[in-house]
């Protein structure tokens, strides 16, 4: 085939512009490959805060307490980690931004801890808590963040612990295991949204700062004072990884607002590392800093906004510290082994306040509440399983000198101290009870409706004088139930059901509610229904719900069919955990009505396919805004939008919005690329300087790109460049009783806002409707609207201010939210009535002790807490009766907000009861108390020896003996299931012959002893009574132990004189004075094939035999050098082995002492008058046939074999031993046996 050669030109001009296509796209792939981006996330906490440590690190800090940190200045905390496409020196770089805040903080540096789960409104009290955890690998930073506003309201926050946990080991700037935290796919840097694509590039007043010698740091920590103040200072680690220590740090300083900064190692000591920065929320020229606690335990202060610092030791190590809210240099300091200090001068000198405080559970005073300001609220640790709550002064909290609010003992980590509200928990009846103070009074249970039956209580925002919480009934398992209260905390009705909820990585608890800053009483909720999660909004504080309108169109301009309540707008609510940077959601205090938020448009939430999208209205309308990663960040309050990509390129461009996100214009901020790590913006009211920091390859240092904006605004806002809107709900004006208008700036308007311009509102009240009624506690709302008796609530006339007053508001079923301003109308046909508290018996009166038991300790005072829920309180009277004999009455209920006391002298079972009594009648309660000391030992008495199948008495001996009521558990050899009696003796009867085991144990309260003894079970055998020298006694330290070894050298000793087995012999030392013991010789552990009489003929002579060598003095051993022991044999029984009735002093136990005297006398007369008989005892299951014979005295120990003349072993004996004969010795007639079980060998 031949080609002309225009062809042959066009031919070759095509292959060369593949050739350089191809060639471009290797240069590309391989630039791409060497400078793969990093991942970073950015986290704005309050400076006087500890910030976290990442996720690689092997000390997690979490639980750290934000409180008003909306008002904090924008310290920040860089976490930088490194990409997953090329290495960089395998070093970390991890990065967080933490910002300091106006008001008192708690903060953890180093170990977290399971704090509670509630997270309120913008900036929160100073006894606010937000549980934190390691920051997830996701790329880049959170994709919305709030860096621009230095306010109390520092934008919507999420409701509840908003903490997310996620893979470290993803690749650089991936998209987030949990797509809810960013927006679905990303375009090259090339590739724009139609919003944003092709538009003219303006250029940013700029300047770049390296920080030099510190390349291999991987951690930074920033404080930017703001407010009219041009300090920035920097805090760089290198956290060792291996080691899991900091080994390097670096501070640096810029006065010029970023543009240059000092490095001042030389200052802190060069040797000195650094591992916390702290600012003074209430003066920013008070600066701390910790050492890292490894290498040396100090401080460094600072009183001149960094410049110069003075070092100072410590002798503890500081876990956490809570900074006063108004006093500057007041710090509480928690330390590692749970002991809390104060210090009244900055850090200075510090004073040991109070130990065994629980982690997070100490709060700050609040003037107006409490008595003095320079009060602390301690949750201290009294055992496993209690606590209590108590109150003292900061430099003095000795015993004398605290406070117990509260009486009795608490659950632990229940104390929440949070506005005019207490909150704890109190065990009752094995139950745990929420108990509520409001200002300061005395507690009382929180009343939530009938068959709410909580497993778990989260307390969720005490804004607006009122209470919101979280609450999952016994029902539920992935969601809770919201509740609001009226002003007292006290009676609670229901707000929504079923919210989503989800647990973060140290157990706390985040529920799926989020409040909209800038607009009062506008929430977000993510509901399940069905099975399916909608996104709900209300505009009046939970009393109406609705879905969300879908936007119109999609960014595309294509329209959307989606309609309710098949189809609605669903939203992500989860927000970072740190007020300056969002996760999926952010609003503004200074941007009333402009919400931005992650989503989808369908039946329901999911992760797929999430967009972002934007309301000006307060959620009224959405539009969709973008379908890529960003980072949106507020500008000049609120009046602008700032937007980053998420990318793992580097960039050079950022995009900005004056007309609320509908166009975007493109500004390059720096002229090389940079990959970014992290935001922050100038904290104050302006808000127009912003740092963003990064690196410009893996291998260099990092970059501080500071960014003026102020060059594209051309001058101060004026009130022609201004527009008003008005907040509605779907066309309804009137919300919360109120017309509200709002100011915003026109759109393209480029000015600077000032700084009281962006709250400008004006509102008028509305007429009263049914509409801003709420059902009151124990009323339901019904399908009409209107509110309804519950089938459980009985209405009567009666209210909680009878028992402390005399009139009280009747309920009409309905209450206005206290954040409601509605007027006249009708107001008076729904709010309650002051009535006069009618003259009513008394009811509902609860009685219980102040541990949450039944258990009291003999000597210790005992506090009983008194509760009336109906009566009138002033005129009914209550009287405890304490059971012991001894009863206390009171005029009136509110004299026993204290509990009373009282103290038992005696251990027993107690029968307290507390009567109320007026005259129209009364009421009673009654309960049991048991009373008792503490059990130290349990001894079980058993026989060592016993016949098969016959009764034995099992005895225990308890010390102190009289310990109030004990329960005792048996157990017989391996048998899993006990035999429970409460009395300490058991009659018991073995079925099998044998070693068996008996195990006892005795519990009295929370105190278990146990004893355990061997018994041996056989058919028939043979017993004596043995008794010692005298001087024995003097030796006997009354221990077991002795008395077994003293057993065993008795036994070797009669096995060796009498060649008698050592199988057929057991001796146990028996207790007490004058020592004694007793010996069993049992049948054989093979018994030949013989009749009965034989076997005890056998035993009879093996009896003879040890009888013999006993009356010989021939059983004799060596306690030690110089002294020599003789054993004797004894007519003495040991105690009955066989329980024959049920009274020691029965006439079968008279007979048998008869008998004994008459066999004693018998005796007698034969050793006199005869011969020398040994006594013997004799035991056996079954009667022989014949009588058995008195055996003649022995002159030769020889014992005939049955089935021949051969003698046994025991012919070795002296044959002479009859003349050494020394009989039964009458010195030990008098013997006392203990009864306490032996041991046998």
């Amino acid at each position: 085939m031949f080609l002309s050669r225009n062809q042959r030109r066009m031919e070759t001009r095509l292959g060369h512009c593949l050739f350089i296509i191809f060639s471009e796209w290797i240069w590309i792939f391989t630039l791409t490959s060497i400078l793969g981006g990093t991942k970073a996330e950015v986290r704005c906490i309050p400076s006087c805060q500890l910030p976290l440590i990442s996720a690689a690190f092997p000390r997690e800090l979490s639980a750290l307490d934000l409180t008003n940190f909306g008002e904090a200045t924008a310290e920040e905390f860089l976490r930088f980690t490194e990409g997953s496409v090329t290495p960089r020196n395998e070093r970390h770089y991890d990065a967080e931004l933490t910002a300091s805040e106006e008001s008192s903080s708690k903060v953890q540096p180093r170990f977290g801890g399971n704090i509670s789960s509630s997270l309120h409104k913008g900036a929160p009290s100073s006894n606010q808590k937000l549980s934190q955890s390691e920051v997830s690998s996701r790329a880049s930073f959170p994709f919305l963040s709030n860096v621009t506003e230095n306010n109390t309201d520092d934008g919507g926050n999420k409701i509840g612990d908003v903490t997310e946990n996620e893979d470290r080991n993803v690749s650089s700037w991936r998209r987030s295991a949990r797509s809810t935290e960013t927006w679905s796919g990303f375009r090259p840097e090339g590739g724009e949204d139609a919003s944003v694509s092709d538009q003219e590039e303006f250029h940013l007043t700029s300047s770049t700062f390296a920080l030099t010698e510190d390349t291999a740091h991987n951690q930074a920590m920033v404080h930017w004072s703001g407010q009219n103040s041009s300090v920035i200072l920097m805090l760089t680690k290198y956290y060792d990884f291996n080691s899991g220590r900091v080994t390097e740090s670096s501070l640096w300083r810029s006065t010029d607002y970023g543009t240059t900064y000092e490095k001042l190692n030389e200052k802190v000591g060069t040797k000195t590392i650094l591992s916390y920065l702290y600012v003074s929320p209430n003066n920013k020229m008070k600066i701390m800093l910790l050492t890292d606690p490894e290498v040396e335990s100090s401080l460094l202060i600072s009183l001149d906004e960094g410049a110069s610092y003075q070092k100072y030791s410590l002798s503890f190590d500081i876990l956490s510290l809570l900074f006063h809210p108004e006093q500057e240099d007041w710090i509480l300091a928690y330390s590692h082994d749970q002991k809390l200090y104060v210090s009244v001068e900055f850090g200075r000198r510090w004073q040991l306040v109070h130990d065994n405080v629980v982690p997070n559970r100490f709060y700050w005073s609040r003037l107006g509440l409490d008595k003095e300001q320079g009060m602390i609220h301690l949750e201290i640790s009294v055992s496993d399983g209690r606590s209590q709550y108590i109150t003292c002064k900061l430099q003095n909290c000795s015993d004398g000198n605290k406070s117990k609010p509260f009486p009795g003992f608490i659950i632990p980590n229940s104390l929440v101290v949070q506005d005019e509200y207490v909150f704890i928990q109190v065990p009752v009846g094995g139950q745990s009870v929420h108990y509520v103070s409001y200002k300061r009074n005395a507690f009382y249970p929180m009343k939530l409706p009938k068959y709410t039956l909580p497993k778990d209580l989260q307390i969720i925002s005490t804004d607006d004088n009122q209470v919101v919480a979280a609450i999952q009934d016994w029902h539920q398992n992935d969601s809770y139930n919201l509740y609001m209260s009226e002003s007292r905390g006290l009676f609670f009705t229901l707000m929504l059901e079923d919210v989503v909820s989800s647990g973060g990585p140290e157990g706390n608890i985040m529920i799926d509610l989020y409040e909209v800053a800038g607009i009062k009483g506008v929430f977000l909720s993510n509901k399940v229904v069905e099975n399916q999660v909608k996104t709900y909004i209300t505009y009046n504080k939970g009393r109406d719900w609705r879905l969300l309108q879908a936007p119109a169109t999609d960014l595309q301009g294509n329209k959307v069919y989606c309609e309710q309540p098949y189809c609605s707008l669903h939203l992500h609510l989860h927000v970072s955990e740190n007020p300056y940077t969002s996760g999926n959601i952010v609003s503004k205090d200074s941007a009333p009505g402009i919400i931005l938020a992650s989503g989808v448009v369908g039946p329901e939430l999911t992760n797929a396919n999430v967009s972002i999208f934007i309301t000006s209205d307060a959620g009224n309308t959405w539009r969709e805004v973008f379908q890529e990663e960003y980072s949106v960040f507020f500008l000049n309050q609120g009046g602008s939008l700032v937007a980053i990509r998420h990318t793992p390129l580097p960039i050079r461009h950022i995009w900005l919005s004056f007309d609320e996100g509908r166009n975007w214009d493109k500004y390059s901020f720096t002229s090389s690329p940079l990959y970014v790590d992290g935001v922050l913006g100038e904290p104050g009211e302006d808000t127009l300087i912003m740092t963003i920091f990064g690196h410009f390859s893996h291998r260099s240092e990092w970059q501080l790109v500071k960014i003026d904006f102020r060059s594209i605004f051309q001058q101060q806002c004026t009130s022609d460049d201004y527009l008003t809107w008005q907040l509605h709900n779907e066309g309804e004006v009137c919300i919360m009783g109120m017309k509200r208008i709002f100011q915003k700036l026109k759109a393209n308007v480029r000015c600077v806002k000032a700084r009281d311009q962006y709250i400008s509102q004006m509102s008028d009240s509305c007429l009263c409707t049914e509409a801003d009624f709420e059902c009151d506690y124990g009323f339901e709302r019904q399908i009409d609207g209107t509110c309804a008796p519950a089938f459980w609530f009985i209405h009567s006339a009666t209210s909680r201010d009878c028992i402390t007053g005399d009139s009280f508001l009747n309920t009409t079923g309905y209450h206005r939210a206290l954040s409601n301003n509605c007027t006249e109308g009708n107001l008076l046909k729904y709010i309650p009535r002051r009535q006069k508290c009618p003259s009513q018996a008394p009811r509902g009166l609860q009685l219980f002790t102040s541990e949450g038991t039944l258990v009291a300790t003999l000597g210790k005072n005992v506090t009983f807490l008194v509760f009336l829920e109906e009566g009138l309180g002033s005129m009914t009277s209550i009287t405890v009766d304490f059971g012991d004999g001894t009863a206390i009455s009171y005029v009136n209920i509110s004299s026993i907000d204290d509990g009373v006391k009282h103290i038992y002298s005696k251990v027993g079972i107690y029968q307290v009861s507390a009567t109320a009594n007026n005259a129209l009648g009364f009421d009673r309660v009654v309960l049991y108390l048991h009373v008792s000391c503490q059990l130290e030992q349990v001894q079980l008495s058993a026989p060592s020896v016993v016949i098969k199948n016959k009764a034995v008495n099992l005895t225990t001996v308890l010390q102190p003996s009289d310990v109030g009521t004990v329960t005792y558990y048996w157990w017989f050899d391996n048998k899993t299931e006990p035999v429970v009696t409460l009395s300490g003796a058991m009659p018991f009867s073995f079925s099998k012959e044998g070693t068996h085991t008996v195990t006892v144990q005795a519990s009295v309260g929370n105190t278990v002893h146990q004893d355990q003894k061997r018994v041996a079970v056989y058919d028939y055998f043979r017993s004596h009574v043995l008794a010692f020298s005298s001087n024995l006694d003097e030796l006997n330290p009354g221990v077991s132990e002795w008395r077994e070894d003293i057993a065993r050298v008795v036994k070797n000793c009669m096995v060796q004189v009498t060649g008698i087995s050592e199988d057929q012999l057991l001796v146990t030392v028996l207790p007490g004075l004058p020592t004694t013991a007793e010996i069993f010789i049992v049948p054989e552990k093979r018994p030949r094939d013989r009749a009965m009489d034989e076997k005890w003929a056998h035993l009879d002579q093996l009896s003879q035999v040890l009888l013999s060598a006993l009356n010989q003095d021939l059983i004799q051993f060596t306690l030690k050098p110089g002294v020599q022991v003789n054993v004797y044999a004894t007519r003495l029984s040991p105690a009955p082995l066989v329980d024959s009735s049920d009274s020691g002093h029965s006439g079968t136990a008279v007979i048998m002492l008869v008998s004994v005297v008459l066999m004693g006398l018998a005796a007698f007369v034969i050793y006199k008058f005869k011969r020398k008989i040994p006594g013997m005892n004799t035991y056996t299951a079954e009667q022989p046939d014949k009588e058995q014979e008195v055996i003649p005295s022995v002159t030769s120990i020889a014992v005939p074999n049955p089935e021949g003349d051969k003698l046994t072993a025991l012919d070795h004996v002296d044959v002479q031993l009859d003349s050494k004969s020394r009989g039964y010795l009458p010195s030990h007639t008098d013997i006392k046996l203990s009864d306490e079980a032996p041991h046998v060998f």
